[in-house]
């Protein structure tokens, strides 16, 4: 079985159960979700920038999809650096040390440690929570010749995953969105390193060990799957109105280890509409850089989980 359909039948099984049907998405749900506060957990893909920039096209825009749920709500959501609740950061792991930079950025379970530590849920805050691209990243440069190395990596950080949900719904979060990882073997690092069927086998690892792991959390918990929508967007960009899944837009390169696959490469956490590559339109691309989406991109990812919250909720 190839790995779209094994992935598709994770999927179906899952949908089967009464008590992940949320996790699924359900239309025939009227929406009466009021949310009183949004609070953000996780990796580079949801960072408002708690360093100061974000891993996108630094436009002054709602440009990371996290925002574009709590404006669609009319609400708001800043950095906690700036006071906020958004404690993504750029390179976290969920659970494993050093980041994907061989540093120290907060993991995701070290982000909800900090929240717990200080604050508690109210009865309307909505959590979103991603993760999983930091340890694909650090699973693949150790194991980038042993495929069984990898997914089993991949299938335990999906699991450490799931662990973190449902610490925040043990904690008292009743709305918890969790988006999947996204299938990174599409994107232009993943095509570029000739390892495409090995890292797509990594996030369907990822992400089937994410829904086992949240399977019995359906009353409290929704799956975004971006594997899912991000794969329609870049086969057919036209269909989101963009026109380039394949090239990046920046060209603000980084000397030192950058976004996590190498020194000298752009990094878009640098990028800014004076760093475009000549004559792009960036809001017409999918990439900021090999590993990153545009705001175009990220706002629509956002928009798509904003519906399946309001059919949910």
């Amino acid at each position: 079985m190839t790995g779209k359909w094994l992935r598709r039948a994770v999927l179906l099984a899952a949908c089967a159960s009464a008590a992940v049907l949320s996790a699924c998405g359900s239309s025939t749900i009227e929406s009466a979700l009021a949310p009183s506060r949004f609070i953000a957990f996780g990796d580079g893909l949801s960072d408002l920038g708690q360093s100061g920039s974000r891993y996108t096209v630094n436009d002054g825009t709602v440009n990371v999809w996290t925002q574009q749920v709590a404006t669609s709500y009319g609400g708001t959501l800043v950095t906690l650096a700036s006071g906020g609740t958004s404690y993504a950061r750029g390179h976290a792991r969920i659970v494993g040390t050093p980041d994907d930079v061989n540093g120290s950025t907060l993991t995701v379970a070290q982000q909800v440690d900090k929240f717990l530590a200080a604050d508690k849920f109210g009865a309307n805050d909505v959590v979103l929570l991603n993760g999983g691209l930091g340890d694909l990243l650090v699973s693949y440069n150790a194991n980038s010749s042993n495929s069984a190395s990898f997914a089993a990596a991949m299938t335990q950080a999906g699991t450490d995953m799931g662990t973190q949900v449902r610490r925040l719904v043990t904690a008292g979060a009743k709305y918890v969105v969790v988006s999947g990882l996204y299938d990174v073997s599409k994107s232009p690092w993943g095509v570029g390193t000739g390892q495409a069927s090995m890292i797509s086998n990594g996030v369907l690892k990822f992400n089937s060990a994410l829904l086992l792991a949240i399977n019995d959390l359906g009353a409290n918990v929704l799956y975004i799957d971006a594997a899912y929508y991000y794969n329609l967007v870049i086969a057919s960009p036209s269909s989101y109105s963009l026109t380039d899944s394949t090239n990046i837009a920046c060209t603000s390169t980084d000397s030192g280890a950058g976004i996590g696959i190498g020194n000298g490469q752009v990094n878009s956490s640098l990028c800014t509409t004076s760093t475009l590559a000549s004559g792009v339109d960036y809001t017409k691309y999918t990439f900021a850089d090999k590993l990153y989406f545009t705001p175009a991109a990220q706002t629509l990812y956002g928009t798509y989980a904003y519906g399946r919250m309001k059919s949910r909720w």
